[in-house]
């Protein structure tokens, strides 16, 4: 059988870079070999594209350093790399703006290649956090009181958004860029003067912000979707925070090998587990996803109160991430996953090329 050329892009412009390092080298280790032939795309922070070379073999965010992989061809344009190097179908692991948000979705579906996971439409809502809320809320799901807030808004009126904030979501809040993900750029504010320095926190890496209101005893629940028009929840995992963080913020996730403890399956009583996989599944179809998805939740630990926190596109696929590790706890192996992934984006590509493209 003809072995599939596999391109894995990684890497990146935004402050996801060195994750989605550390996830590409994960991926490149367990792809079956004698059923692909995997090719290195690595998007430098730059945004320079660099064909070939070696894989990266990283296992911890804090050790991604910028060099290119010995080995590489010379830096070419976007297009050439992936229209032109024969590849059957593109594994995109990018994480965050430039990547994971429907611009490198775009590219494909102009080249006309097959790719992994969400299409354009899916990608940019599923990055979006603030359009996604509207969206989640249209299909009557369950999310936090909050407050979408533009750059030129707190520039302009910060007093009066810190009343705001502070009089209908209570303190503490949670404050994040609206356009980012693996918890970069999120703070947590007690106060007026912790809710000052955490928009400006954000406000570094995108121009827009969501305030949050947290929840009381809070236990984060994590759900694994896989499929198309059909698709399966994994059973639920949760991620107990130790840092001193007090939340699961980049540090505690990437950079702690102590800052988190990861429970798979979660604790938790049956109906609420089924009802975990259930809204996780109606997430993935109100924001019209594909091939994968991580659904996050928020659990009032005291009361059973769900509340639905984000869906991330493009999951960390890392030796400790919370995707492959549910689904392996599912009975799917690393190996097997990888392989549905690639099945299911070859199957959606095969079904959009019998779409009519010309009246005549």
């Amino acid at each position: 059988m003809k072995k599939l050329r596999v391109g894995i892009i990684y890497g990146g412009r935004s402050g996801e870079h060195e994750v989605s390092v550390v996830s590409a080298a994960s991926i490149f280790k367990h792809l079956d070999r004698a059923k692909y032939d995997p090719v290195p795309v690595l998007i430098e922070k730059s945004g320079q594209w660099v064909l070939g070379g070696k894989a990266p073999e990283v296992l911890s965010a804090g050790a991604v350093n910028d060099a290119r992989p010995a080995g590489a061809l010379q830096p070419t344009e976007p297009s050439a790399a992936v229209a032109g190097s024969g590849f059957d179908v593109i594994f995109p692991v990018l994480h965050g703006p430039y990547g994971e948000d429907g611009t490198v979705q775009g590219l494909l579906e102009l080249a006309n290649v097959p790719y992994v996971g969400a299409g354009v439409l899916g990608s940019a809502v599923g990055m979006d956090k603030a359009v996604m809320k509207t969206l989640f809320a249209a299909a009557g799901l369950p999310i936090v009181p909050h407050l979408t807030v533009l750059r030129r808004e707190w520039d302009k009126d910060s007093a009066s958004l810190t009343r705001r904030a502070a009089d209908h979501l209570r303190f503490p809040l949670f404050v994040k860029p609206a356009n980012l993900g693996s918890s970069v750029g999120i703070s947590r504010a007690a106060s007026p003067a912790d809710f000052a320095a955490a928009m400006e926190l954000a406000f570094q890496f995108d121009r827009k912000a969501v305030v949050e209101a947290a929840v009381p005893h809070t236990r984060e629940i994590e759900c694994a979707v896989l499929g198309n028009d059909e698709p399966e929840a994994s059973i639920p995992g949760e991620v107990v925070v130790t840092h001193r963080d007090g939340f699961y913020s980049y540090d505690a996730k990437y950079l702690d090998p102590e800052g988190a403890t990861l429970r798979i399956p979660a604790d938790l009583p049956s109906a609420t587990a089924d009802r975990v996989r259930r809204v996780s599944v109606e997430a993935f179809g109100a924001l019209e996803l594909s091939g994968m998805a991580r659904v996050d939740f928020l659990l009032n630990g005291n009361t059973g109160d769900l509340y639905l926190n984000e869906v991330n596109t493009i999951p960390g696929f890392t030796a400790i991430s919370m995707y492959p590790k549910m689904w392996e706890a599912s009975g799917l192996p690393y190996p097997v996953l990888l392989d549905r992934l690639i099945a299911l984006a070859l199957e959606r590509h095969e079904e959009k090329q019998r779409l009519r493209t010309s009246i005549k």
